[in-house]
């Protein structure tokens, strides 16, 4: 892609969790929890964030892995269910050079005795600089750490 691009891609994750849907609604809304398997599960530096988790609060993040290139990310909660949904908005950007705008819906579903995570991204990826590949491996990794936090493997549904 060149500059002034943009890409549209969505995709979805699904897992199963053995924890209670008021577990993994804990996870995102608790900011202790939240800082362990969201912020610090890959191990980058955090230059600075912010979590502030209600409808309209904003979310925010500066890191590097190399000291060098910052990932900025901006997100603003939308909607939130208790148990049940979480709904933002947020972008992306490298540096000073915004790579994607995104909406991610976090659907938490009761399963038997435990929860169906279903979280959808629909983004924006712009002039080449992201992609959805990218993205989704990111969530990925961030879903497993959300289930060693809920302390058990996420399995696919």
């Amino acid at each position: 892609m060149s500059a002034n691009s943009v890409e549209h891609a969505s995709f979805t994750i699904e897992r199963l969790f053995k924890a209670t849907p008021e577990q993994v609604f804990r996870a995102f809304a608790d900011p202790a929890a939240h800082d362990r398997w969201f912020v610090k599960a890959d191990g980058w530096p955090v230059a600075e964030y912010s979590h502030d988790f209600r409808v309209g609060g904003r979310e925010s993040g500066r890191f590097s892995k190399d000291g060098k290139t910052f990932y900025y990310n901006d997100t603003i909660y939308l909607d939130i269910v208790e148990n049940r949904r979480i709904i933002s908005a947020y972008t992306m950007a490298e540096n000073e050079r915004r790579i994607s705008a995104s909406v991610a819906t976090v659907d938490i579903q009761p399963h038997g005795t435990g929860a169906r995570i279903v979280f959808t991204e629909q983004a924006a990826f712009l002039d080449g600089l992201d992609q959805v590949a990218y993205r989704r491996q990111g969530w990925e990794e961030l879903i497993a750490a959300l289930g060693a936090e809920l302390g058990e493997t996420a399995a696919a549904a």
